[in-house]
């Protein structure tokens, strides 16, 4: 087979394709480009499992982000076994045909216990005394410390919260490279989020993201260089577009107020019980899934829902079927949010009343996706002081709370999940495919997965020349 690479570029589109990107910008000139209408919810986990199995919602079952289970009456976000991902995946495809067939995976998500012959993704390590110590999880677990060792730690303060930066989609672009080097994988999946970033906390027209863009094109040049030295074929592909938003949603507070939230009292805090919640929203970015444990109420949250300013869509019913989004994880409704609005998992009323983890970094325990995240807390002076002093607490081994992040929904700048109104904001595809498209035409989110599978088929020039 074709030795392949497709580096996901997250949140690039074409409308940022251009001075501030002059590599990707030439590599498009030479190769078609394909427009994509982003897979619905336009979300990570989503647009990755529907890329890498062909499948929607219904077939792969990544509803979103993080979903509602209801046996275990927990949220869950940000989880990583590979098997929540159904259906056969793209390497195991293409290696029903050549058994020397290998991939590697690295940093997309669902990648661990995964059939790919390499990986690497980011774990931390939870201690019983509270800690977090940064660290990565490697297949095979014997490559953890040897890529570690060449290339250092990884940098996770970079790789999401205030700090993030370029930093951390630099070490995954070296990881990526070190395994090539030491494996020469027949497909490497390579995950490069740094304008996620940018784009989330400033919103795609803020002056600071032409800085941004230029930081990832020079990481795009040094990987296409690199790759094509070793004959390996590079794809340029992204998942979503982030557009300008200005309006965040409270559906859970709207809930609140109407009496449908179990609210209890966790040492002087508010802290949500969803499953003793009659009906909530696990919000994530500009789509909310609705669960509503209380049937008898289903139509007054329907209603609710629909009235509540900001929500451009409400999806129920057969409509869950017919998109192609009905599945167990699914919610009972899903509110989908006008173009310049988003949706917050906040259920508190007064923010003395937030729990704990509404300030921290804390992606897991947080019933919903949290962009306020990005900002460190304006009100907090002196915050790198404060910082400093956190993080010697941490490595003398007391306790800490790493309580730096605002309560200001407003400061998100940009957002994404819903399928944009403008095609410039859809993500799009790069390589060496036929250029079977007209102007202001565009492909499904599922037809990615035969389009790839079709270009690692492909004979090399030499091959084809032997043959």
């Amino acid at each position: 087979m074709q030795r392949s690479v497709v580096l996901n570029i997250v949140g690039l589109t074409g409308r940022h394709i251009g001075e501030n990107t002059p590599n990707i910008a030439a590599y498009m000139a030479a190769k078609p480009e394909i427009v994509i209408k982003p897979t619905f919810p336009a979300l990570t986990c989503t647009a990755q499992a529907t890329y890498l199995t062909g499948k929607s919602v219904s077939g792969h079952g990544i509803v979103a982000n993080g979903w509602y289970s209801r046996d275990l009456a927990e949220h869950q976000f940000w989880k990583q076994s590979n098997h929540l991902v159904e259906g056969p995946k793209i390497w195991e495809v293409l290696k029903e045909s050549d058994p020397n067939f290998t991939c590697a995976k690295v940093f997309w998500w669902y990648n661990m216990y995964s059939s790919a012959d390499f990986s690497v993704t980011p774990r931390p390590i939870y201690p019983s005394d509270g800690r977090k110590v940064f660290d990565v999880y490697t297949n095979p677990m014997s490559m953890r410390d040897k890529i570690k060792e060449d290339l250092g730690p990884f940098p996770f303060p970079s790789f999401w919260g205030p700090n993030s930066g370029i930093e951390s989609t630099q070490w995954i672009a070296k990881s990526a490279k070190w395994i090539e080097l030491k494996n020469s994988p027949s497909l490497s999946l390579v995950y490069l989020p740094h304008l996620d970033y940018c784009l989330q906390k400033f919103g795609p027209d803020h002056h600071e993201v032409a800085n941004e863009l230029r930081a990832i094109d020079g990481v795009f040049k040094d990987l296409l260089d690199f790759y094509g030295s070793r004959d390996v074929k590079v794809v340029a592909l992204s998942e979503y577009g982030i557009t300008s938003v200005n309006n965040p949603v409270h559906l859970n507070r709207v809930f609140r107020d109407k009496g449908w939230l179990a609210i209890k009292d966790e040492l002087g805090k508010d802290m949500i019980d969803l499953g003793a919640s009659k009906a909530f929203a696990i919000a994530d970015h500009q789509v909310a899934h609705i669960y509503v444990n209380d049937l008898s109420l289903y139509d007054d949250v329907l209603d609710e829902v629909r009235s509540t300013e900001g929500v451009g869509q409400v999806i129920s019913g057969v409509e869950l079927d017919q998109l192609g989004l009905r599945h167990e994880r699914s919610g009972d409704i899903i509110a989908v949010s006008d173009e310049s609005s988003w949706f917050t998992y906040y259920f508190w009323e007064d923010d003395q009343m937030a729990p704990d983890y509404a300030r921290c970094v804390d992606i897991h325990r947080k019933p919903g996706y949290d962009p306020v995240e990005l900002f460190f807390d304006p009100e907090i002076k002196f915050k790198f002081l404060k910082v400093a002093m956190k993080l010697i607490r941490k490595k003398l081994g007391f306790r800490y709370l790493m309580d730096l992040i605002p309560l200001k929904a407003e400061m998100v700048g940009g957002s994404h999940g819903r399928i944009p109104e403008n095609k410039q904001d859809w993500p799009i595809l790069i390589g060496d495919f036929p250029d079977k498209l007209s102007e202001g035409e565009f492909i499904e989110a599922r037809d990615v997965f035969h389009l790839l599978v079709e270009h690692c088929q492909a004979k090399t020039l030499s091959d084809t020349q032997s043959g």
